[in-house]
């Protein structure tokens, strides 16, 4: 039986992804946090899997376009998907760190971080931007290496959290690739990352039996009609505004999360 209001839930994150490519994790996590009162390893076992399907229908509308850049998201894959191995055979083997009091505490934790990437961003990108043009040859030599650093990162991050790919990820990226990607393909190219990472992270937690698949059926109602939408509206919305009014509501829930 599909229950509206996880569904309304499912379309509001939905909808800021398809936008943005940002909220599968970071919103969607806490919302089953703070209004459903949903166990955190439950929230962050359900979130996975609800954010892989709802960016496949994302990645689709993308790709038509042409607009991901696949040699970023190998290097990403490079540090993120091994991570992400490693915590899925834990669960899997019945490792217990998921069950500690700590996990709401760690998912506000990151959730304030991806908040405050993204007030950053602007600063983070003019600063990238001037060293990329200053010093073309140094930054060049370190963009691979950092960005499977990067990936490793949102790999430990998303397959405890659930947290940090679509968010945490893009600022990464902004920095990485001043120059190289637009607003669009930054979106693309983030979302296209953020999917294999979500379904290994979850499969650890599905063998676990943590994932509540009526939950994640009802959210997956509202979310794809809602992605879709906001896939075709996301050209005439200003990015910036989205990423102001998303930080500031991740700021209040993060912190509501924690304390």
């Amino acid at each position: 039986m599909i229950d509206a209001h996880f569904a309304l839930a499912g379309a509001v994150s939905g909808l800021f992804v398809g936008l943005s490519g940002v909220g599968g994790g970071a919103l969607m996590t806490p919302i089953l946090l703070l209004f459903f009162s949903v166990a955190p390893t439950t929230a962050v076992a359900t979130d996975l899997w609800f954010a892989a399907l709802t960016k496949i229908v994302a990645v689709g509308i993308h790709n038509k376009g042409g607009q991901i850049d696949w040699q970023i998201v190998r290097k990403l894959w490079l540090g993120s998907l091994p991570v992400a191995l490693i915590v899925v055979v834990l669960v899997s083997f019945g490792a217990t760190f998921q069950k500690v009091g700590w996990l709401s505490h760690a998912v506000g934790f990151v959730v304030l971080i991806t908040a405050i990437g993204l007030l950053l961003a602007p600063i983070l990108l003019a600063y990238a931007r001037e060293e990329r043009i200053v010093h073309p040859r140094e930054f060049k030599s370190r963009q691979p290496i950092l960005t499977v650093i990067a990936g490793a990162i949102l790999g430990l991050c998303v397959a405890m959290t659930s947290v940090g790919a679509g968010a945490m990820g893009s600022v990464m990226l902004l920095y990485l690739y001043p120059l190289r990607l637009t607003p669009h393909r930054l979106v693309a190219t983030d979302i296209a990352h953020a999917i294999p990472l979500a379904v290994i992270s979850g499969f650890g937690y599905l063998i676990a039996g943590m994932v509540d698949l009526q939950m994640l059926i009802s959210l997956l109602v509202g979310s794809i009609p809602a992605v879709l939408a906001g896939c075709f509206l996301a050209r005439w919305c200003s990015a910036r505004l989205l990423q102001i009014v998303l930080a500031c509501v991740l700021i209040l829930a993060g912190l509501k999360v924690m304390f």
